[in-house]
């Protein structure tokens, strides 16, 4: 694949931005756009910093993502500012001097202590719409978050330029080749623990670098959707192994997760079906599908590999009127990822505000909008055999329709998890990561 030209690539991304910005500032009848950078947390009755974490609405007009205390300012019609801070301190690293592809683009005023800011914020006369937490409060300047502004920024926020796509195309590049060195671990015999640290290698970040805190689960911690303890110490023996990690690149996420059994058995057999089954529901990411009936197809063809499977003894179309496939499926089938792992207005009706409803009967989905071009969306199926849902479906008038001595034969292996990043376009899909999948193998 030709290497991008990204500095072209981020001059259209940052006036697509300029062009979000004036709009949703005129309809909030505000002057300038304000965002601050984020602030260090402090530990309770301690000096210890909680790891720190740039605002994303920051992030998504420069690549800086460790600049705390910093400020960017935009009026319509004038150059963006960059307030940067470059504290003199020798307890910490102090951020290098702005550079790259990015800087023509910004004016860039150099400060040494936060409260040097003031001088380049705006004023109490200025109508200024404020974006960010609370803790980053200067003086006068302190968020304000109008919703009219953060409605409109959030609902574009899913339409990627050409450059975020590729910001994420590398993040999954790096996410891909820590989940290659992650299985190596797991054939070699690690811990948990012992993959988890291969995997931040493999990536080199560490966890306050990742975009959330991984999940590497051996046998029955499978089925603990969000499973992060870690063992020290690997079980005899190691049945089976779900990995969902990712990765960041200038402040984007991949999120990739992929199930492996020890052995070439039934199990294995079951997540080459799984496989199969999410490969086609990724490509459905298509411009004007309702990712709602991806989310309910994704049941369906779910409840057909328990059925094949001899998990149910009903139809796969009972199973999801019933609600028995939530049993083995109680997740939603994905969800926006940019910026977050778990991106913004997953709901959104319009970017005047808004919510689409969730389908009844499925809390978890975090995605209900109409897929469009520029949409990147994670597809994640899962067949689970987790012991409080089953425990209650054993209650239930529907107990006999499901293979006891089956379920329980497979619920060592904990369950199965598939997922990848796809982006939705004009055409045919783009699985980002499949395509780093095939890369990296080549």
């Amino acid at each position: 694949m030709p290497s991008p030209d990204l500095p072209a690539l981020y001059a259209e991304h940052l006036a697509i931005l300029k062009q979000r910005a004036d709009t949703a500032l005129e309809r909030g009848r505000h002057d300038m756009l304000v965002i601050p950078s984020g602030t260090r947390h402090y530990q309770v009755f301690d000096d210890i910093d909680y790891p720190y974490a740039v605002n994303p609405h920051f992030k998504h007009w420069l690549p800086l993502t460790q600049a705390p205390g910093s400020w960017l300012v935009y009026a319509p019609g004038q150059r963006p500012r960059l307030i940067f801070l470059q504290p003199h301190d020798y307890w910490h690293t102090v951020p290098q001097d702005p550079q790259g592809y990015w800087v023509e683009h910004f004016d860039i005023e150099i400060i040494r202590n936060a409260e040097d800011a003031r001088q380049f914020l705006p004023s109490t006369s200025v109508r200024a719409a404020i974006i960010g937490e609370p803790q980053s409060a200067l003086g006068h300047v302190v968020p304000n978050n109008p919703d009219v502004v953060l409605d409109y920024l959030h609902y574009h926020r899913a339409y990627k330029t050409a450059y975020e796509i590729e910001m994420m195309r590398e993040a999954t590049r790096i996410g891909v080749r820590a989940h290659r060195a992650a299985l190596r671990a797991f054939r070699a015999g690690a811990s948990e623990f012992g993959i988890y640290l291969v995997y931040c290698q493999a990536a080199a970040q560490d966890s306050s670098q990742l975009p959330y805190s991984s999940i590497i689960a051996l046998n029955e911690h499978a089925a603990i959707l969000h499973y992060t303890d870690r063992d020290p110490w690997p079980p005899k023996p190691a049945r089976s192994f779900l990995i969902d990690a990712g990765a960041s690149h200038h402040g984007y996420a991949c999120d990739i997760t992929r199930t492996w059994s020890a052995e070439q058995d039934e199990f294995q057999a079951l997540i080459d079906e799984v496989d199969a089954a999410q490969r086609k529901m990724c490509d459905e990411v298509r411009a004007g599908r309702d990712y709602r009936d991806i989310h309910l197809g994704a049941h369906l063809k779910l409840a057909s590999i328990l059925k094949e499977a001899g998990f149910i003894h009903m139809s796969p179309e009972s199973a999801v009127e019933s609600g028995v496939s939530s049993t083995f499926f109680p997740h939603g089938i994905g969800h926006g990822i940019g910026l977050q792992v778990h991106d913004v207005a997953g709901f959104a009706e319009s970017d005047s505000g808004g919510s689409i409803a969730k389908p009844e009967g499925h809390p978890y989905l975090r995605l209900t909008r109409t897929l469009a071009p520029g949409m990147v969306v994670t597809i994640e199926p899962g067949i689970y055999f987790i012991d409080m849902l089953l425990e209650k479906l054993r209650t239930d008038s529907l107990r006999q329709s499901i293979n006891w001595r089956q379920v329980q034969q497979f619920k060592p292996y904990g369950g199965i998890r598939i997922e990848d990043d796809v982006v939705c376009t004009e055409d045919a899909p783009i699985n980002l990561t499949r395509e780093a999948e095939a890369e990296t193998a080549a």
